[in-house]
């Protein structure tokens, strides 16, 4: 049976579901209740250009899933990624920058920055805390280590691993948890809970309901879709392969090469599929000279 909801984590569905002009409201609803404490109430929003490039010709150019600016210039990066990627710390830190950057830009600057917002909705979970299912948010900001004390606070990012939250339904807290409920679970839904019986969320799904998609939209999310399984499936495979030679090998020299094998493996099956050597790079993890040393 065909699902009746999108998967909000396709690239078509994230952005349908938060990135079009019609549903700001929806987006702007989940940031609320993600950056409340620190935020505050954001009123209104403005979707700006995704595309940024360097200042000069050997910079790279980031391309944001969406980025948008509140009413006080406080901007918001908001990252979709599927897969893990060996720098995708390094990759949203580097994102920061151009926000930071363009606020340069002003005349008679005195320096004075606007806050930074950079939000990963992740469907995989960090190596280094896989082991504690309790946890699957992280809040980071700039930190003086001996006194644990924030010493900057306009430069936030918020990581959300969401194949570890796993509540019921019944489960549910409050509205954030409610959020990220909805996210994990929407294509797994036939129907909208009644504990989701709110104004917001039955906005969210209608535009989720893959029923009422246009057929130029559905071809899109279908192509969107075939890709998410492709890769998921090719990293599923290459994982599985690269645990049992890690095994082979042994102890912590297995695991690396595990890991580097998985990603070769997976590097391998997705040029095979037809993609492009960078987005081959980017859901390796693998340099694009090493992508390109494949194809030789």
């Amino acid at each position: 049976m065909q699902d009746k909801y999108i998967n909000p984590f396709t690239d078509y569905g994230f952005k349908r579901l938060f990135g079009h002009e019609p549903n700001k409201n929806i987006l702007i609803d989940f940031l609320n209740e993600l950056l409340k404490e620190q935020e505050g109430e954001i009123k209104t929003l403005t979707y700006l250009k995704n595309e940024h490039l360097g200042s000069s010709d050997v910079d790279r150019k980031a391309i944001f899933d969406l980025y948008c600016e509140n009413d006080k210039g406080e901007k918001f990066i908001v990252e979709l990624q599927k897969t893990k990627q060996n720098f995708f710390k390094d990759r949203t830190l580097y994102y920061s920058t151009f926000p930071i950057v363009e606020q340069a830009k002003r005349s008679n600057w005195n320096y004075e920055l606007k806050a930074v917002y950079t939000i990963g909705i992740l469907d995989f979970v960090f190596d280094e805390d896989k082991e504690n299912k309790e946890k699957y948010r992280y809040d980071v900001k700039l930190t003086d280590i001996d006194t644990n004390k924030v010493f900057y606070d306009k430069l936030t990012f918020i990581y959300l691993e969401m194949p570890k939250f796993n509540k019921d339904i019944t489960e549910l807290k409050n509205r954030y948890e409610k959020w990220l409920y909805v996210i994990r679970n929407l294509n797994k839904l036939d129907r909208i809970p009644v504990e989701l019986q709110e104004k917001i969320f039955e906005q969210f799904f209608q535009t989720a309901e893959i029923s009422k998609m246009t057929k130029q939209e559905l071809l899109s999310y279908e192509d969107s879709l075939k890709y998410y399984r492709d890769l998921k499936n090719s990293l599923d495979t290459a994982k599985g392969e690269g645990i049992e030679i890690g095994r082979e090998i042994g102890k912590e020299e297995g695991i690396e090469i595990g890991e580097y094998n998985n990603a070769i493996k997976a590097a391998k099956k997705m040029l095979s599929d037809g993609l492009s050597i960078k987005i081959v790079s980017k859901y390796s993890g693998l340099s694009i000279e090493d992508v390109k040393k494949l194809q030789l």
